[in-house]
C-alpha cells in the first residue's frame, strides 16, 4: 500500500479522472441528445431528478457496511459496473438504428437511473472511507486543493467537448457515442488508483439494528440541522437548476458548442478560490461559508430571468454568472463535505454521511419531477410583461429564486459552536477575492505551479498558498 503522501497524491488524481467522466456522460451534450431523439420538459425533468431521486441507496449502503469488515471490494465492483452504465445508450443507436427515438431517451433515462443509483450506493461507502483514513488535521485544506484539480478538470472536459462539436461538426449522436466512450475509461482508471490506498477496517455500531442505524443523525442536534438546511436547499435548487440546459438550446437557442463552452468556463470560476476556501473552512468553520454561498445563490435564477432571448448576448451575459455561481457551488460542497466528514462519528459514519445528502437528494429528486410535469404543462402558454416575454421557463426560475432566499435562514440555523462568525468570514473572503482577481492570469500561472507541486511532494500539511492571508 502507498503512504500517506502517495495516497493524497492518488486521491486528487483520483478525483480528476472522476470529474472528467461525469462532465463527459452527463454534460449539456446528454440533454442534447435526449432532444434530438423526442424528449421534452417532463423526460428532462425527470433526467434532472434521477440523480437526486437515487439518493436513497445511500441508506442502503449505511446499512450494508455495518455488517462489512472492509468496504474495498464491494465499492470496486459496483463502481467499474457504474461507470459502464452509459456505454450501451451510446453505441445503441449506431447498433439498432431501427428503433424509434423516444425508445432511446426511456432507455438514456433507466441508465441514468442505473448509473446515479450505483454511484449512490458507493458514494457513502468511499468517504466513510476516506473519513477515516485521511487525517482531521488540515481535511478541508486537501479538499479545497483536490476540488482545485477537479474544477480545472471538469472545465478542460468540457472545453474538449465544445471543440469537439464545434470544430469537427459532428452530429449529437456519434459525438455522444465518442465522449460517452472517453469518460467510461476515464472513470474505470478513476477507480482503479484506489487499488493501493489503505483502507481501516470499518467501525460497526455494536447492536447496527435499523432502528438504531437509522436514528442516530437525527438524534444529533448538530446534524440534524445540517439536514434540515441541505433538504430545504435541494427542494430551492432544483425547482429550476435541471432546466438551465434545456431552457438555453430550445428557448433563447444557444448552440450546443455554445452552452458547453460556458459551463467550461464557469468551472473556472469554480477553481479560482477553491484552494482559499479549503484553508478559510479549515480555519473558521463550515457555517459561514455555508451561509455566504447560499446568500448568493440567487444570481444564476436572476440572471436567466432578464437575459434576453439572443444566443450571442445571453453567452456574454450568462458567462460571468455562471463563473461565479460555480465558485459559490465549491464553497457549498467544501463546507458540506467538509461538515459530514468532521461531524460524523466513526461508527455509523457511513449513515450519517447518506442522511446529509440523500434525504436531501430525494427531496430535490421529487422537486424536480414535479416541475418538469409544471413545465410540461405550461406548454404553449406565455405572458408579455414590461416589454419582455416570459414562458414556463421563467415561472420555474423566479419560483427557484425565491426558494433560494428563503433557504438563507436554514443556512444561518447550521448548528457549528465553534465556527466564527459570517462577518468575520465574509472580511477575510473580501480582501481575498479582489486580490486573486487582480492578479489573474497571473494567478492562474501560480495556481499551476502550486498544484505541480502539490502533486510532485508538497508535504501533506503544507497550507495552501494564499491561506495565510485569508
Amino acid at each position: 500500500m502507498w503512504d500517506l503522501q502517495k495516497s493524497q497524491r492518488a486521491i486528487v488524481i483520483a478525483g480528476c479522472l472522476g470529474m472528467a467522466y461525469t462532465q463527459l456522460t452527463m454534460s449539456p451534450a446528454t440533454i442534447e441528445f435526449a432532444r434530438q431523439h423526442g424528449a421534452d420538459g417532463f423526460h428532462v425533468g425527470i433526467l434532472g431528478a434521477l440523480p437526486a431521486a437515487t439518493l436513497f441507496m445511500q441508506f442502503v449502503a449505511a446499512v450494508v457496511v455495518n455488517h462489512l469488515k472492509y468496504r474495498r471490494t464491494i465499492w470496486f465492483a459496483v463502481s467499474i459496473l457504474q461507470r459502464l452504465a452509459y456505454v450501451p445508450i451510446a453505441l445503441g443507436p449506431w447498433l439498432l438504428p431501427e428503433l424509434s427515438g423516444l425508445t432511446w431517451v426511456w432507455a438514456l433515462i433507466l441508465a441514468t437511473a442505473a448509473n446515479h443509483a450505483l454511484l449512490h450506493f458507493c458514494t457513502p461507502l468511499w468517504m466513510s472511507w476516506m473519513g477515516d483514513y485521511l487525517p482531521r488535521d488540515g481535511l478541508n485544506r486537501f479538499w479545497g486543493r483536490r476540488h482545485l484539480w477537479m474544477q480545472w478538470t471538469a472545465a478542460l472536459s468540457l472545453l474538449v467537448a465544445a471543440l469537439l462539436l464545434l470544430q469537427g461538426g459532428w452530429p449529437i449522436t456519434p459525438a455522444f457515442a465518442v465522449l460517452t466512450s472517453v469518460g467510461a475509461v476515464l472513470g474505470i482508471a478513476d477507480v482503479l488508483l484506489f487499488k493501493k490506498v489503505d483502507e481501516p477496517p470499518v467501525h460497526r455500531l455494536p447492536q447496527p439494528t435499523l432502528r438504531r442505524v437509522f436514528s442516530a443523525p437525527f438524534s444529533d442536534q448538530q446534524f440534524r440541522s445540517f439536514i434540515s438546511y441541505a433538504c430545504f436547499w435541494h427542494f430551492a435548487a432544483m425547482v429550476g437548476a435541471p432546466f438551465i440546459s434545456l431552457y438555453l438550446l430550445e428557448y433563447v437557442g444557444m448552440s450546443l458548442g455554445n452552452l458547453l463552452l460556458m459551463w467550461a468556463g464557469s468551472w473556472v470560476g469554480g477553481a479560482v478560490l477553491s484552494r482559499s476556501f479549503g484553508g478559510i473552512v479549515e480555519q473558521f468553520g463550515h457555517r459561514p461559508m455555508l451561509i455566504l454561498c447560499t446568500a448568493f445563490k440567487a444570481t444564476n435564477m436572476l440572471a436567466l430571468l432578464i437575459v434576453p432571448a439572443r444566443p450571442e448576448l445571453a453567452l456574454a451575459v450568462l458567462a460571468p454568472v455562471f463563473m461565479l455561481d460555480a465558485l459559490l457551488n465549491a464553497g457549498i460542497a467544501i463546507a458540506s463535505n467538509g461538515f459530514m466528514l468532521k461531524n460524523s462519528p466513526r461508527e455509523n459514519r457511513t449513515m450519517f454521511i447518506a442522511a446529509g445528502t440523500a434525504l436531501a437528494g430525494m427531496v430535490g429528486g421529487v422537486t424536480a419531477v414535479g416541475a418538469g410535469a409544471v413545465l410540461r404543462g405550461m406548454a404553449g402558454w406565455s405572458m408579455t410583461w414590461a416589454g419582455g416575454t416570459f414562458v414556463g421557463f421563467h415561472l420555474l426560475f423566479a419560483a427557484s429564486l425565491l426558494l433560494r432566499l428563503v433557504s438563507i435562514g436554514l443556512a444561518v440555523r447550521v448548528h457549528e459552536p465553534g465556527a466564527s462568525s459570517t462577518r468575520h468570514v465574509a472580511f477575510q473572503l473580501i480582501g481575498a477575492t479582489p486580490l486573486r482577481m487582480l492578479r489573474f492570469p497571473v494567478g492562474l500561472y501560480r495556481d499551476a505551479g502550486d498544484m505541480a507541486d502539490e502533486l510532485g511532494a508538497e508535504p501533506a500539511d503544507k497550507p495552501p498558498a494564499g491561506t495565510e492571508a485569508a
